[in-house]
C-alpha cells in the first residue's frame, strides 16, 4: 500500500449515533451539555491515536427534542475546552457559511487553532434547515445553488484571511522594540459578489499554518466546492462501489483545479455496533432499535425526503417518483433513496437500515468483522479512512479503541502513535505557505 495508512475520526454525536443511545442504563441524558462528557470522549479518541474528534452543528433545533438529545453547544467553545484537556487529537467543528460572516468565522477558527497549537479543523456546511433560516430572519432555507455560490466565496475568503499574516510576521523582539513586521501582515482587500472584507486578521498563523478545511456534501455543487477548497471530505456511501466511484469523481474534479491525487482525504461515515460475538452485536442493535419510537423514525425520514409523513406506508416501498427538492440536504436525500431502491426496502425496513435516522452505513459485528470491513473499503480505494459514529458514547468508542484499533495496528493499517503534533501531521497534509509570502509587497496593510 506504499505506506498508506488509515485516517479515523470520531463524530461526537452527544450520546451516540442511535436516537435511543441516551436511554441505555449507563448513558447520561444530560451528556449533550456536559463538557466532561466531551472531554472524556476526546481522551478516549486520543488514547486510540485517532486523527480527530468531529462536532456536527446547526444553528437551530431541527430534531424532535421530545424524543432525543441534540447538538446544542456551540462547537468551537466546546473544542476550546477539549483542547485544554488533550494534547494531540485533532479538533474539527462544523460552522455554516450561510449563517456566519467570513471575518468572524476566520478569527474564531484561527483562535482555536492557536489555542490548540495547530489541531483545529473547520467543517464547511451550507445548512439546508428551514428552522435555521427562520432564526436569522429568513422565511426558510435558501436555494441550493445560491447557498453554494456563497459558500465558495466565503471559504476562499476565509483561507485568504488565514494567510494574511506570513509565518514570520510576529517578531516579539523586546531588545529592539519591534513587536510585528507590518510588511508581512497583509490586507486581503476582498471585493466579491457576496462580501467586502479589508483584513488583515487579528491573529498570526498557527503551527499548522491554517486550520484544516473539511467539507461534507455529495451534491454536484458540494463536490465542486470540495474539489476546489477542501483538504478532507466527509462523505456518505453505502457500498464499496459507490465509495470508490465517489472518490474517483472527486479526485478527477480536484485535478481540474490543479490539485494532485493526494490533496483530498475522503472519509465516509461509518456507524458501528460492536459485540464480542455476532449474536451479541445483533442483540445490542436490537436493543437500541427497540427503544427508537416509530413516530420519531418516520418524522426523521419524512424530513430527509421533504414529504408529509402521511405519504409513508410502513409496509410499502418509498413513494415513486420522489423528485429532489431544491432546499433538501442533497447528500442525505440521495443516499437514503438509493439505499431503499437498491435493496427493494419497505419503509419499515428502510427505517431499520437507517437506525432510526442515521443515514450513514451501519455495521454490526465483532471487532474482527468491523476491522475486515474497514480494511476492505480502504484497500478498494473507497475510503482513506472513516468518520466513525459509535452506536453509544462513550462506551461504543471505548470498545472500538480497545478492540478494533489493535487489530488495525497489527495489520499495519493504522498508526501506533502520533508522528506529529498538528492535525495536518496526523492527516499527512502539507503545511500551506501564506499566499502573500512571495511578491506581496503591494498587498501590505
Amino acid at each position: 500500500m506504499s505506506g498508506r495508512t488509515l485516517h479515523l475520526n470520531v463524530n461526537l454525536l452527544h450520546s451516540g449515533v442511535y436516537p435511543s443511545a441516551w436511554r441505555l442504563p449507563d448513558s447520561r441524558p444530560d451528556a449533550f451539555i456536559d463538557i466532561d462528557h466531551f472531554v472524556r470522549v476526546a481522551r478516549i479518541a486520543e488514547r486510540g491515536k485517532l486523527d480527530a474528534i468531529f462536532l456536527a452543528d446547526t444553528p437551530a433545533i431541527n430534531d424532535r427534542i421530545d424524543y432525543r438529545p441534540f447538538n446544542a453547544l456551540e462547537p468551537t467553545v466546546v473544542l476550546a475546552s477539549v483542547a485544554a484537556a488533550t494534547s494531540h487529537v485533532g479538533l474539527v467543528a462544523t460552522a455554516s457559511t450561510t449563517y456566519n460572516e467570513p471575518y468572524n468565522l476566520a478569527r474564531r477558527f484561527a483562535s482555536l487553532d492557536l489555542v490548540s497549537r495547530g489541531r483545529a479543523g473547520w467543517n464547511v456546511v451550507t445548512t439546508a434547515d428551514a428552522a435555521a433560516g427562520r432564526n436569522f430572519g429568513f422565511a426558510g432555507a435558501s436555494e441550493h445553488g445560491a447557498r453554494y455560490a456563497r459558500a465558495r466565496e466565503f471559504t476562499e475568503l476565509v483561507h485568504a484571511l488565514w494567510d494574511s499574516w506570513e509565518d514570520d510576521a510576529f517578531v516579539g523582539d523586546k531588545a529592539g522594540g519591534r513587536f510585528a513586521d507590518t510588511g508581512k501582515v497583509h490586507a486581503v482587500r476582498h471585493r466579491g459578489a457576496h462580501y467586502t472584507v479589508e483584513g488583515p486578521l487579528t491573529v498570526p498563523r498557527s503551527p499548522q499554518g491554517r486550520p484544516v478545511t473539511f467539507q461534507a456534501g455529495g451534491s454536484e455543487d458540494g463536490r465542486e466546492l470540495a474539489a476546489a477548497t477542501a483538504d478532507a471530505v466527509f462523505s456518505l456511501a453505502q457500498t464499496i462501489e459507490d465509495g470508490a466511484a465517489y472518490a474517483r469523481d472527486l479526485r478527477a474534479r480536484a485535478a481540474r483545479y490543479g490539485r494532485g491525487p493526494d490533496a483530498l482525504i475522503i472519509l465516509p461515515g461509518l456507524a458501528t455496533v460492536i459485540g464480542a460475538t455476532e449474536a451479541e452485536a445483533r442483540r445490542r442493535q436490537d436493543e437500541l432499535w427497540d427503544l427508537v419510537p416509530e413516530a420519531y423514525s418516520l418524522a426523521r425520514l419524512a424530513g430527509t425526503l421533504r414529504i408529509d409523513p402521511a405519504r409513508l406506508d410502513l409496509d410499502k416501498p418509498l413513494p415513486d417518483p420522489l423528485p429532489l427538492p431544491p432546499d433538501a440536504n442533497h447528500t442525505m436525500f440521495l443516499g437514503t433513496v438509493a439505499l431503499a431502491r437498491r435493496d427493494g426496502l419497505t419503509v419499515r425496513q428502510l427505517l431499520r437500515a437507517l437506525g432510526g435516522g442515521v443515514g450513514h452505513r451501519i455495521v454490526a459485528g465483532t471487532p474482527e468483522a468491523i476491522a475486515d470491513d474497514i480494511e476492505a473499503w480502504f484497500r478498494a480505494g473507497a475510503a482513506d479512512g472513516f468518520n466513525l459514529m459509535p452506536d453509544v458514547l462513550p462506551d461504543g468508542l471505548e470498545t472500538f479503541v480497545d478492540a478494533v484499533v489493535p487489530i488495525l495496528q497489527h495489520r499495519g493499517l493504522f498508526r501506533r502513535d502520533y508522528a506529529g503534533a498538528t492535525l495536518r501531521d496526523h492527516l499527512g497534509l502539507d503545511r500551506p505557505a501564506s499566499r502573500y509570502a512571495v511578491g506581496a509587497a503591494s498587498l501590505s496593510a
